[in-house]
């Protein structure tokens, strides 16, 4: 029996696919300033998901109420913290670089203070000398150009406060919008998954959902915590530049680096400056904010498994280079979403022979 020949029209089904292609592409292209707000607000929203139910049922079970009052918070302890910072940054940053933008007046210190350190301390301020005298000032100026474009790039990733503003604003609102309808977009995003790739993007949509909240509540929310309580342990002691010391152990809690990277050099700084009690005060301290990183996380965390900290790194510098500040909590967020699918895809298929000489041997057959 002969079967008839399906034929194809190849110039419909061309400008078809080209027509979609044109499509997306403009409308990628009309929504590119909302996009990284719009990643922002879904990652807030993900993470606070559950915050937000329960407090539409003690409010009544008014969601406006719930929505409104979860916007207030968002302003009180994410968005106006991070633009204090930032902006502090700014402030306190400028002198940095017009001193690095001027080589005259860089100068090796003296550190006198090296004499007082017992039984080496002659030795050791002998050796910076030395070191000085045999062209430590040249090698200070030979630096100095690095130095001031380093310096210059970090404050300008800061500088972009008007950007980094509009983008807060843009995640606040698309925020109240994602609180409002939350369960019709969620089942929308799921309903379209569904249309791709059926139980197996349903199934990706969720683990994704809950790889966004893991990063957000176990790294950034950590994070937040363990930089504000050190950064007003730095104030209370009396540290210079508190704030801008304060977003950078943010960024090193966020990458798992730790506060103690920062509080380490005051304490030990109060210390030498004589300051012996809030030295002794900045310790104590010290040890109960390093120490939440171990204590909150598992309580943040409630999936079994942490990710990788190289994972969370690779985000962190790479969403700082890519997108700026905002970078600092997407930029993890997608590695993340990224690797635990992958994670997925890869378990499904079995697992190699451990026997390498016997898979050789199969080849060779």
């Amino acid at each position: 029996m002969n079967l008839p020949i399906k034929r194809y029209d190849l110039p419909q089904i061309m400008f078809g696919v080209l027509f979609i292609a044109l499509m997306t592409i403009a409308s990628i292209w009309i929504v590119q300033p909302f996009i990284l707000g719009f990643a922002w607000a879904g990652m807030v929203v993900i993470a606070t998901w559950p915050l937000m139910i329960k407090l539409q049922r003690l409010l009544w079970g008014k969601r406006f109420l719930a929505v409104i009052v979860m916007t207030l918070l968002l302003i009180l302890l994410f968005v106006l913290p991070i633009a204090l910072l930032v902006s502090s940054a700014i402030e306190n940053g400028a002198p940095l670089v017009q001193l690095a933008g001027n080589p005259s007046s860089l100068h090796m210190p003296d550190f006198q203070w090296l004499r007082s350190i017992p039984l080496v301390g002659h030795k050791l301020y002998s050796g910076w000398h030395s070191m000085i005298n045999g062209g430590g000032n040249a090698l200070l100026t030979k630096v100095q150009p690095y130095v001031g474009q380093t310096a210059s790039w970090f404050l300008i990733q800061a500088g972009h406060l008007g950007r980094f503003i509009v983008h807060c604003s843009l995640m606040l609102l698309f925020s109240a919008l994602l609180y409002s309808r939350g369960e019709q977009v969620g089942m929308g995003i799921r309903h379209f998954a569904v249309r791709l790739a059926a139980e197996r993007g349903d199934a990706a949509v969720i683990l994704a959902g809950q790889a966004i909240r893991a990063v957000a509540l176990g790294v950034v929310v950590t994070a937040i915590v363990q930089s504000v309580l050190g950064g007003i342990g730095l104030a209370l002691a009396g540290i210079p530049y508190a704030t801008v010391l304060t977003v950078v152990m943010f960024v090193c809690c966020v990458a798992q680096i730790g506060p103690l990277l920062v509080l380490i050099p005051a304490i030990i700084w109060l210390y030498w400056s004589g300051d012996n009690t809030w030295g002794t005060v900045l310790l104590v301290w010290s040890c109960v904010v390093g120490s939440l990183d171990s204590v909150l996380r598992p309580v943040l965390i409630r999936m079994g498994a942490d990710l990788p900290m190289l994972l969370i790194l690779s985000g962190v510098i790479g969403g700082l280079f890519a997108f700026g500040m905002i970078g600092l909590f997407i930029g993890p967020v997608v590695l993340a979403v990224s690797y635990r699918l992958i994670s997925l895809w890869v378990n499904e298929a079995p697992e190699p022979e451990q026997n390498i000489h016997q898979v050789a041997r199969s080849l060779e057959e």
